[in-house]
């Protein structure tokens, strides 16, 4: 597979990941708050919180790995920008 397709794929993976991270967090937060009474068994579009906090944690963890991924991938673009802007700075 080529470089570029593999770079699609897992920015796409990483994408969905934050997406998800993203909603389930704010849907912890603001439509099932702490100190309920209710505790772990309040629900919103009808799945629990603690079913949300899994999606959230292991979502995260995905996240995580895609982006290491991602740095991984690109390391040598990453150095050589890094070499160049700061040689661009010495010259100025």
């Amino acid at each position: 597979m080529k470089n570029a397709k593999i770079n699609y794929i897992i920015d796409s993976l990483a994408l969905v990941a934050f997406s998800v991270v993203a909603f389930s967090g704010l849907a912890i937060k603001f439509f099932m708050p702490g100190g309920v009474r209710q505790g772990r068994f309040q629900e919103f579009l009808g799945v629990q919180k603690s079913v949300w906090s899994q999606i959230h944690d292991w979502f995260g963890i995905l996240l995580i790995v895609l982006i290491l991924l991602h740095l991984f991938l690109h390391w040598e673009w990453i150095m050589r920008m890094t070499k160049k802007m700061f040689k661009s700075d010495a010259i100025e």
